[in-house]
């Protein structure tokens, strides 16, 4: 199930500025490359790197950034089926 969303211009010039910091984490990183590889395409976000984006929406520390980024990610992300 493809979602109609992708990663736009501002959200991937965040991401890409994420991937070149120094000082950025590890799940910061992750949830950038997840949102620039969904720039033109139809790739969706995994658990993993979904998980990771709510943490940063939840860190008073992450930067707007990172929240920014994390959101588009999570808006990315195709919701699980319910089992009957």
């Amino acid at each position: 199930m493809a979602k109609s969303e992708s990663t736009s211009k501002k959200v991937s010039s965040s991401a890409s500025k994420i991937l070149q910091s120094k000082t950025a984490s590890k799940a910061e990183k992750s949830v950038a490359g997840s949102a620039l590889t969904q720039r033109r395409s139809k790739e969706v976000t995994g658990v993993r790197v979904a998980a990771s984006a709510a943490k940063i929406l939840k860190d008073p520390k992450a930067s707007k950034v990172a929240k920014s980024v994390a959101a588009s990610t999570l808006t990315q992300k195709v919701k699980a089926k319910k089992k009957k």
